[in-house]
C-alpha cells in the first residue's frame, strides 16, 4: 500500500520560513521523481517543485530562489524548505511521487498539509 504522509505545515507570518516533509512508503522511493504541488482556495493545483531520482530539481517561477526541494533516499523522505514566505504561498501543499515515464501530475498523492501565511 502506497502512502505519502506530509507534515510541517502551519501558520507563519510573511517573511518567515517553514519546512515541509513527506514520508513515503510502499514505493521504490529512490526510483521516483518526487514533487510538491499546491492548491490555493478557488484555484487549480499547481506545481511548486520537483526533484528527480538523480537529484535534478525544477521550480515554479513564483518560488524560484525562495524554496528548496531536497530528498533523503535513506529516509524515504522529500523536503520543501520555504523561505521568505508571502501571503500568495497560502495553500494546501501536496506531495507527489511518480515514476519517470509518467507525466507531471500523475502517480501517487499525499493527503496534503495546510500552509497559511499571514500578512
Amino acid at each position: 500500500q502506497v502512502q505519502l504522509v506530509e507534515s510541517g505545515g502551519g501558520l507563519v507570518q510573511a517573511g518567515g520560513s517553514l519546512t515541509l516533509s513527506c514520508l513515503a512508503s510502499g514505493i521504490s522511493f529512490n526510483l521516483n521523481t518526487m514533487g510538491w504541488y499546491r492548491q490555493a482556495l478557488g484555484k487549480q493545483r499547481e506545481l511548486v517543485a520537483t526533484i528527480s531520482s538523480g537529484g535534478s530539481t525544477n521550480y515554479a517561477n513564483s518560488v524560484e530562489g525562495r524554496f528548496t526541494i531536497s530528498r533523503d533516499n535513506a529516509k524515504n523522505t522529500v523536503y520543501l524548505q520555504m523561505n521568505s514566505l508571502k501571503s500568495d504561498d497560502t495553500a494546501v501543499y501536496y506531495c507527489n511521487a511518480r515514476l519517470p515515464f509518467l507525466a507531471d501530475g500523475e502517480g501517487f498523492w499525499g493527503q496534503g498539509t495546510q500552509v497559511t501565511v499571514s500578512s
